[in-house]
């Protein structure tokens, strides 16, 4: 039990869609990634998606609508529904997830999850 510092973590690595976990939380990795470019549009069949900006802006595409995220501001992507996290320049994101989520929604598409 001590605190996480995230920015040091963020530090500790330069690559984008990347997410690297950080600590534990009631069976969720809650994690750390930087955001450039388009992800592809992808679902979560049975969970929700947590994004948390904390340096940046993204934009979080829908199937039919586009919301804007900047510093400081949450989004949850229900269960089933398409989207695409966007951004234009880097941007900073905590992610939480149920452990084994795949961030593409996909196993066999889905970015490893290092700790750090």
């Amino acid at each position: 039990m001590q605190p996480i510092n995230l920015t040091a973590k963020l530090a500790q690595f330069n690559t984008h869609w990347d997410p690297h976990v950080v600590a534990d939380y009631n069976g969720n990795d809650v994690m750390v990634v930087k955001f450039q470019g388009e992800f592809p549009f992808h679902l979560h069949e049975d969970t929700d998606d947590f994004f948390l900006v904390l340096e940046g802006e993204m934009t979080m595409d829908l199937e039919n609508q586009s919301h804007p995220v900047k510093t400081g501001e949450l989004f949850i992507v229900p269960k089933g529904v398409t989207h695409r996290p966007r951004a234009e320049h880097e941007c900073k994101v905590l992610l939480i997830e149920p452990k084994g989520e795949p961030n593409t929604g996909d196993p066999a598409t889905a970015a490893k999850k290092p700790r750090i």
